[in-house]
């Protein structure tokens, strides 16, 4: 095995002092990690910031990003493993991604060093364009995809085909998928989402470089305004068609519902996984030109809830419980039978749901000047099998007239990091 460069690494030493300060800040909340950014040497900003907290702990039973109240900005990437990569190459990479992610979470560069202490002849080991900003909240989440485990020839490059879990498998296609392979798939994502776009692009960049000759960007998709909330503190935000989106979403606080609906249990299989999750991605085009020449009234009916308040059809406030069997005039559904809030409910799909967490996008316009814009879904789930039984329900939506699937992936991501390890370790054991 190579040696990895020293200028490219964080001390694991080091690593163990700032983390193990790190602990104590995770069992008093994020105001303690926040505290630990600023005590800490080579501090990229100040704690503080608007809002939410300034930086939230790396280490837990779970990864942050999932539960943790969605942030305003995301940048998603997807990597394919270099074809040279062998074993302990990808338990190097693992490792050094989880070094430069304790530290970049904590408002910290990605090694000591950083932008400017390095030397004058030699790259800086930090791009440096988060200097002066605080943690913003960032939140970096890993997640594994098929080919880590078996790629497209059918071999088992890291020995790990037998230890896949059987649900791993690539989505499949669902009527109306236009999916474009350079937006689909990856070995290996990242989920950088904080409260400041800069901050979360930089910790991207710097895992690009990181994994230089290891692990290629395949894709990536930037997104902002949130489209869900994962707090019962947040308010529900809006999606590009002006709707609400996100109101029945899992909540931080559903503890029982999240064991049930999101996390992988011990009881599962495979065991590595427990207090993971699986991570469903969807880059779904939104016909932004056409939807906004529909008529208010028929917006709503293909919605199933009101534009304003986000209510109902059958009555009543943005949280009230859809009526599905109210009728008014002609004894007509309240809330149309191919409506998407009754398709993609639960009552409608043997009870599964998940937590989403996705984006609004805007990619400037395609060849007809039509905007390249939409929704970059997100969701875990602890199978697959609930978002594929929501989907394939979502397949009478009327708003599929308006929506266009064009990006798909799906990786399993591992339970919480502990101190001295590296996410995922549990696979390799």
């Amino acid at each position: 095995m190579t040696e990895p460069r020293p200028a490219d690494r964080v001390s694991r030493r080091a690593l163990l002092g700032l983390l193990g300060a790190g602990a104590a800040g995770a069992a008093v909340g994020a105001a303690g990690a926040a505290g630990v950014a600023v005590a800490a040497t080579g501090t990229i900003g100040a704690a503080g910031g608007g809002g939410g907290a300034s930086a939230y702990p790396f280490f837990g039973a779970h990864q942050a990003g999932i539960t943790t109240p969605a942030q305003d900005r995301l940048h998603f990437a997807a990597f394919d493993v270099s074809s040279t990569l062998d074993r302990t190459g990808l338990i190097e990479l693992l490792t050094e991604w989880t070094e430069a992610a304790a530290r970049l979470t904590q408002g910290l560069e990605v090694a000591e060093g950083g932008a400017t202490g390095g030397s004058d002849y030699a790259p800086p080991v930090d791009t440096g364009e988060a200097l002066g900003l605080p943690a913003s909240g960032l939140t970096i989440t890993f997640g594994f995809g098929p080919g880590l485990f078996t790629d497209a020839s059918g071999a088992d490059r890291f020995g790990l085909a037998a230890r896949r879990p059987a649900a791993l498998e690539p989505l499949p296609r669902f009527q109306g998928d236009a999916l474009q392979p350079e937006r689909s798939g990856g070995d290996l994502c990242i989920q950088a989402c904080a409260d400041d776009p800069q901050v979360a692009v930089h910790a991207i960049r710097n895992l690009s470089r990181i994994a230089f000759g290891r692990a290629s960007l395949r894709w990536s998709q930037l997104g902002f305004g949130r489209t869900s909330s994962t707090s019962t503190s947040q308010t529900t935000p809006r999606n590009l068609f002006g709707f609400k989106d996100g109101t029945a979403n899992l909540k931080a606080e559903d503890g029982s519902l999240l064991d049930e609906q999101v996390w992988v249990q011990a009881s599962d299989s495979p065991a590595w996984l427990a207090g993971g999750s699986y991570l469903v991605a969807r880059r779904i085009r939104m016909i932004i030109e056409n939807w906004d020449r529909v008529q208010l009234g028929e917006q709503e009916m293909l919605v199933g809830r009101s534009k304003g308040e986000g209510a109902p059809l059958s009555g009543g406030t943005e949280f009230s419980e859809p009526d599905f069997e109210a009728t008014g005039v002609a004894d007509k559904p309240l809330i149309d039978t191919n409506a998407h809030v009754r398709l993609a409910h639960h009552s409608s799909n043997g009870g599964a749901r998940m937590l989403r967490r996705g984006y609004n996008f805007v990619d400037g316009n395609d060849e007809l000047g039509r905007l390249d814009a939409g929704l970059f879904f997100l969701s875990f789930q602890r199978t697959p099998q609930q978002f594929i039984d929501v989907q394939t329900s979502l397949a009478a939506d009327g708003l599929n007239e308006y929506l266009k699937h064009v990006g798909s992936a799906i990786f399993a991501v591992p339970g919480g990091v502990r101190e001295g390890e590296f996410v995922g370790q549990a696979l390799f054991a």
